[in-house]
């Protein structure tokens, strides 16, 4: 891949670039008209039901007269992640013919910000040029020069830089609003997908929304191995506990659908698809699947105390299997089914 002529380095730009395989290894010719209307339809479902579930939600009631512009905001930072899953990333590398052109449009990134903040006269011009900029740098980093296929100290800084940002909160003045606390993660995904799908694409991600039968497989039985472990040992650390309870069917569709959008997909894209995939060419497949959990477990650290170490033990055990479902079929969708289906299971009955 590092030998090979990079579409956006300017060389040639008279022809069209050659056309490279989606993240999940087919061309993109091979996401057809039939599944991009579906996406359309599909996202355009999705959009009327969170807007449903949301405008009658406590949480939009901070927002006063400005729930459209709020919505419009998380609807800019859903439409990369799910329309990127269908093959929307290969079309824009097919237009940006220039490595400086893939660098320039990182800066859209802010647009959210913008129709978030403006309406409600809440813009600050440090959060923008921020939110502009950021991407920019990375996107910088890894295209001069073109980063080759091996996880390397640019690749290290790049993914650092992310993590540090959502770590510390410094997103958070944007959308300083509860139930908005999504939003920052929504934006780094955005930004990581960018990164690692036009700017400096890398093989094996596996990034895709269109369903398959064996992935749906791979990752109920990565959640059936785990169950056992994390919630017998939750109850002997004390960590949850049982709260035996039957949801309604909208609160539990509601669960499913905000978790793997809001939580497990970009935590899978950016654990799985990009850090273990591209730390396999340095230490291999387990070594890989083991560092990968162990941060991934770290990053919990946080959650309700100075340093919540079972959290983080039981993160990192989720995180194997995770890493598991990811690696059996190289797609994040495939992983990011396990990781929903532990955290609705916590969420509704072991809180």
């Amino acid at each position: 891949m590092s030998g090979a002529e990079h579409p956006l380095d300017g060389r040639g730009s008279n022809a069209d670039p050659p056309e490279r395989p989606d993240s999940a290894g087919r061309p993109a010719s091979d996401v057809s008209p039939a599944w991009r209307i579906i996406a359309i339809a599909a996202f355009a479902l999705l959009l009327g039901g969170l807007w449903v579930e949301y405008r009658n939600s406590p949480f939009a009631q901070p927002l006063g007269g400005h729930i459209v512009s709020a919505f419009f905001c998380l609807a800019l930072l859903l439409a990369p992640l799910w329309f990127f899953g269908f093959g929307a990333a290969n079309a824009l590398r097919s237009i940006l013919h220039k490595r400086w052109q893939s660098v320039a449009m990182a800066s859209l990134g802010c647009l959210p910000y913008l129709v978030f903040s403006i309406p409600r006269h809440e813009f600050q011009w440090v959060l923008a040029l921020a939110m502009a900029g950021f991407p920019v740098l990375l996107a910088a980093d890894l295209a001069y020069p073109e980063a080759g296929p091996r996880f390397s100290w640019r690749d290290a800084v790049v993914l650092l830089a992310l993590a540090t940002v959502l770590e510390l909160g410094l997103l958070t003045p944007a959308w300083p609003f509860a139930g908005l606390g999504s939003l920052p993660k929504l934006y780094l995904a955005d930004v990581a997908l960018y990164l690692y799908l036009v700017v400096r694409p890398i093989d094996g991600m596996g990034y895709s929304l269109i369903p398959t039968g064996k992935g749906l497989l791979i990752a109920m039985r990565e959640w059936l191995f785990f169950a056992p472990l994390g919630i017998g040992l939750g109850l002997a650390l004390k960590f949850i506990a049982f709260h035996p309870r039957l949801p309604s069917p909208s609160h539990a569709i509601t669960a499913i659908v905000v978790t793997f959008l809001l939580t497990a997909m970009p935590e899978e894209l950016f654990f799985r698809g990009i850090l273990q995939n591209l730390l396999e060419g340095r230490l291999g497949r387990t070594g890989s699947l083991i560092l990968a959990s162990a941060l991934f477990g770290l990053s919990h650290f946080h959650k309700g105390a100075a340093f919540n170490w079972r959290y983080v033990l039981l993160a990192t055990i989720a995180g194997v299997f995770y890493g598991r479902a990811w690696r059996a079929e190289r797609r994040v969708m495939t992983s990011a089914l396990t990781h929903t289906a532990v955290d609705v299971v916590w969420g509704l009955w072991f809180r």
